[in-house]
């Protein structure tokens, strides 16, 4: 069944997209989508092939996921904020064939175009043209509007969702196509199901929390609200306006939105607000308790995963009852905190957490066995993040086993940052992790050792470094350093150089 239409049928009038002054409606909606089904099938895209979309949150990229899924093919989302030595790896490592490409990023496209070995087609959304690509608008001007006749079920469509990479380049974590059946449980909770809902996109559409939360309303016959890009006061009239009544937002969005001055708030009617969903990283107290008191008790909090969904609910009557919790066991899954042997350890005992589901969406990274074992252990399955569970099975987050950075719900690997630095003629040795920022969760900060006689300054490295990684990898701050502690191995003790950053703080993320 296909569900799209299905909506559309039901409620032809009603709003499937809402980007500022510009709305489909559902009818409009299943239409475009048929089109460019039918223009990329014209295009050579098959069934199970990779086409990746690139551009900026807009209606155009909503359309081309649903065009890429009414094919049966995968989509691979692009991380906007990526310098072009990253997205030409990614289209590259993906092997996808097809790449729809926002106007703002066809001279990023055109510069990577001849390393992208398996991409045979480009589309290009926007009024701008290019020789190299075909127009998205002519593709759907050109296409039918009737189904394209491939039968994919009631699945959502597969994708393969990149991460930072701990070896220093992304992984793609291929997640497989789900009846959403079997999402009901984990979406129940939050009331997510209503087709009366009206969404707030605020957030990244190619991160896997906002492009999923936009997918599910559409799932579930719900309206869109597009913001192309997050802006605090934008977001609120966004709401006030569509009378919004949910969104997904990392801790680093909603803390924008606490920090705006009561004046600007007060001027926007958001009491049609029922669900506020974050994630993505650790939320401060002081924002929930902020989001609390202004919207009331709507806001939701879950710990998950690109790679394994959601994994714990915390309810709006335990976000200020549990400080500092993430939730328990969201419906369909089991959780354990296991020891460096993978042995259970009591309640209170911080270990590595692990999880298992009963639906599991996630298949493999793409082309890594390596790093696709180092997750999946069986039956269990494990990101690295260090926990302990309270005796009422509360979830606490406090560090993680591996290096990962959070900053603003944006996965970091260090060793990624670090290759580049160890490029740089005055650097004899790094370390990268990361330190408390109370708008980020974390920031991005380098430890240096520069060769004898150096004398580069931390301006010099962050520039270097920003000419060859997206902003947010950027080390925001930089120590210089005689010597490094170093185990008897002679291996790094990163540990002893973090420690003094988050002496006296409760969790270590």
């Amino acid at each position: 069944m296909d569900l799209i239409a299905l909506h559309a049928e039901r409620q032809p009038e009603r709003p499937a997209i809402v980007e500022g002054d510009r709305v489909v409606t559902w009818r409009q909606f299943v239409e475009l989508r048929n089109r460019l089904a039918h223009g990329l099938l014209h295009l050579g895209l098959r069934q199970g092939e990779h086409a990746v979309v690139y551009g900026h949150n807009s209606t155009e990229v909503l359309l081309a996921g649903a065009a890429i899924r009414a094919v049966g093919a995968i989509a691979v989302p692009m991380n906007h904020r990526l310098v072009p030595d990253e997205v030409a790896y990614i289209l590259d490592d993906s092997e996808a064939v097809l790449a729809v490409v926002g106007e703002e990023f066809a001279g990023t496209a055109e510069a990577v175009r001849a390393r992208a070995r398996t991409v045979r087609r480009w589309v290009l959304a926007g009024v701008e043209r290019r020789p190299w690509a075909e127009p998205l608008a002519d593709l759907i001007a050109s296409g039918q509007a009737d189904p394209v006749g491939i039968d994919v079920g009631t699945n959502t469509g597969g994708s393969v969702i990149y991460t930072a990479g701990t070896s220093g380049r992304p992984k793609g974590a291929r997640r497989r196509a789900v009846d959403p059946k079997s999402i009901i449980p984990r979406l129940e909770p939050f009331g997510l199901m209503d087709p009366s809902h009206v969404h707030l996109a605020a957030g990244p559409l190619y991160h896997s929390a906002p492009g999923a939360f936009a997918l599910y309303t559409h799932v579930f016959g719900g309206t869109v609200v597009v913001l192309p890009r997050f802006d605090a006061e934008a977001a609120l009239a966004a709401i006030a306006r569509h009378r919004c009544t949910t969104t997904f937002m990392a801790p680093a969005l909603l803390k924008r939105l606490a920090d705006l001055p009561a004046g600007v708030r007060a001027r926007y009617d958001v009491s049609s607000m029922r669900v506020i969903i974050v994630a993505a990283a650790p939320c401060p107290m002081a924002v929930k308790e902020a989001i609390v008191s202004w919207f009331g008790p709507v806001l939701w909090e879950f710990y998950g995963s690109t790679e394994l969904g959601i994994n714990t609910i915390l309810r709006p009557e335990d976000v200020l009852r549990k400080p500092g919790s993430c939730g328990r066991a969201a419906p369909g899954i089991e959780l354990a905190v296991h020891d460096d042997a993978g042995r259970p350890v009591p309640p209170g005992t911080p270990g590595e957490l692990a999880v298992r589901r009963y639906d599991g969406v996630f298949d493999e990274y793409w082309k890594n066995p390596e790093a696709t074992r180092e997750t999946m252990r069986g039956e269990w399955l494990s990101v690295g993040d260090v926990a302990w569970i309270d005796g009422e099975g509360f979830v606490y987050i406090c560090d993680r086993k591996r290096d990962m950075i959070i900053s603003g719900g944006v996965n970091i690997y260090p060793a990624e940052v670090e290759d580049v630095l160890h490029r740089h003629p005055a650097v004899a040795d790094v370390a990268v992790f990361g330190v408390p920022d109370d708008e980020w969760g974390e920031r991005v900060h380098a430890a240096v050792q520069r060769r004898p006689g150096a004398t580069a300054e931390a301006e010099e490295l962050c520039a270097f470094a920003r000419a060859q990684l997206a902003g947010f990898k950027v080390p925001r701050s930089v120590s210089f350093h005689d010597d490094f502690p170093r185990d008897a191995a002679g291996k790094l003790l990163k540990r002893v150089l973090r420690e003094p950053y988050w002496a006296g703080r409760a969790t270590r993320v």
